[in-house]
């Protein structure tokens, strides 16, 4: 009789060899996250909108994924204008305590949608609520917290054997608004990134699945209604030609892109519009569908790291005093928050930390995640560096941080360089360093997630 002590390897091999074989569980959920009655609505500056009506459903949706080494990620897309760093820790503490997702498996993307409401303390400068306004925030947000936890559940209560494919598609919505800002702007650069990446998910020939994205700001509408803009209008394109299929639109590198042209004060005609721009949209991702599609294998290799961005010197605290009585609004607010930072902190901070995560699906897709509102030149310098048809550079995780200019755009100045700073609660722009330290952080994550585990 052989000695037991052998009967553990053996085990141990044939464990591996089945765990090889099964390759990628898939998991998909969505949560309705449409309010029922009216609230604040987020996005844009100025007088606070209260919502009227619903144009269509808003989401949350999730991803899981288990590659063959047993490890689970998850995706979740969502309609919202972003989340904050409050938001951000809540909901990765749910998910690592109730459902043992580590952070740097975890990926929080938002569409910026400008049709959804406000919640937390996501722009938190931008509003000044009524009692009432700021109570519906924050039952609203409650519900938001309850229906993350629940997607991630869902998700990964869901995962079944599945196949992944990944290819690029095409579309022409987005047109750089930096440049479209009227005759001082027209030395400004024309880049955009019309890429469509897709990635799919199927088990056998059923397709469950479509994570697709694009660079360019969801803010077609900016009306009275809920709605998830032409990301969502172009979501319900797909989980309509595509029945019993998930549909989660991913935000690129939008920060300096809008779909143009837009209407204004004519809500019927501007929402024909938005829908169009998500057909033209769901078409590019149709496209990329139909064709030969890479399969894409794994393991799902992570990684996750976080750099300063250096701050240039803000105004004196004599400075602000002397001007906030003389001003209203969002900049009165601005002021005074720098005012109490230097009452309380001795001055506001002097440098923003920049979280970024690298997931790399084994030697097929490389998936970067940039924190904040990202220019579009990020989505070239990376695709260029790590492969243009294999590399995916997404923008708005994390927190909503800021506006995050490149060293071009940061020269030339205007509001995703310099003035868009202060609605962040930042003492002023970047310093020249932006570029190269975001650059550094993710070539060194990209190394990272790319070698193998021994």
């Amino acid at each position: 009789m052989k000695s037991p002590r052998f009967l553990v390897p053996l085990l141990a091999i044939w464990q591996i060899a089945a765990v090889s074989q099964a390759g990628w569980e898939a998991g998909l959920a969505k949560a309705d996250i449409t309010p029922g009655d009216p609230v604040p609505l987020a996005g844009y500056g100025g007088k606070t909108r209260l919502s009227d009506r619903v144009e269509h459903a808003i989401w949350l949706k999730a991803l899981a994924l288990r590659d063959e080494t047993g490890a689970t990620s998850v995706i979740v897309t969502s309609d919202l204008v972003g989340l904050s760093d409050k938001m951000i820790a809540r909901i990765a503490a749910m998910a690592r305590d109730k459902h043992g997702i580590p952070r740097e498996r975890l990926i929080l993307n938002a569409s910026h949608n400008h049709s959804c409401p406000v919640t937390e303390d996501v722009l938190w400068l931008y509003y000044e609520f009524t009692p009432e306004e700021a109570a519906a925030k924050d039952r609203y947000t409650a519900r938001v917290y309850e229906q993350y936890d629940a997607v991630i559940g869902a998700a990964i209560a869901d995962l079944a054997p599945a196949e992944l494919a990944y290819d690029l598609g095409l579309a022409g919505v987005a047109v750089n608004r930096r440049r479209a800002r009227g005759p001082e702007s027209r030395a400004f650069g024309n880049q955009v990134d019309q890429d469509v990446p897709v990635l799919t998910v199927r088990s056998g020939d059923r397709l469950r699945g479509i994570l697709f994205g694009y660079s360019c700001h969801t803010t077609a509408l900016g009306g009275l209604s809920i709605n998830g803009d032409y990301a969502g209008f172009a979501q319900l394109e797909l989980e309509k030609s595509h029945p019993g299929a998930v549909a989660l639109f991913v935000q690129n590198c939008g920060g300096d892109a809008n779909p143009l042209p837009r209407i204004r004060g004519r809500d019927a005609e501007a929402t024909e519009l938005a829908a169009m721009y998500g057909r033209i949209l769901a078409e590019g991702v149709r496209q990329a569908i139909g064709a030969q599609m890479r399969p894409i294998a794994g393991p799902l290799r992570v990684a996750m790291g976080s750099t300063e961005l250096p701050l240039e010197e803000g105004i004196p605290l004599e400075e602000l005093k002397r001007r906030a009585p003389n001003l209203t609004g969002m900049p009165r607010r601005e002021f005074e928050h720098f005012i109490r930072q230097y009452e309380t902190l001795g001055g506001p901070p002097d440098h923003v930390d920049y979280p970024v995560q690298v997931w790399q699906f084994g030697k097929d897709l490389t998936f970067i995640a940039l924190t904040g509102e990202t220019v579009v030149d990020y989505s070239l310098k990376f695709k260029a560096a790590h492969g243009w048809n294999d590399t995916w550079v997404s923008g708005y995780n994390n927190d909503l941080l800021s506006y995050v200019p490149s060293l071009r755009v940061l020269r030339e100045g205007g509001y995703e360089g310099v003035t868009g700073m202060f609605e962040y609660g930042h003492r002023a722009q970047y310093t020249e360093a932006v570029e190269e330290r975001i650059t550094a952080l993710v070539d060194e994550l990209v190394k990272q997630a790319g070698t193998p585990a021994p």
